[in-house]
């Protein structure tokens, strides 16, 4: 079985985070999460996805986003 890799970046700086499932080309679009951005691939596929002032979250129960 093949092992698979996910690419996590957090920039403190920015209060960014982005967690990459493929690195295939692809662009961030909208989710019904103002604050989280999914990537998704030519045939639109998502393939990470990204959430901006990630640091707003402390303290929080987790909250669920749909990634088609």
């Amino acid at each position: 079985m093949e092992q698979k890799t996910v690419g996590v970046w957090f920039d403190p700086e920015g209060d960014f985070l982005e967690v990459m499932f493929s690195d295939t080309p692809g662009y961030f679009r909208e989710t019904a999460q103002d604050q989280v951005m999914e990537k998704v691939d030519a045939a639109g596929a998502v393939i990470g996805f990204s959430i901006l002032n990630v640091s707003t979250f402390r303290g929080q129960t987790p909250f669920e986003v749909a990634l088609p």
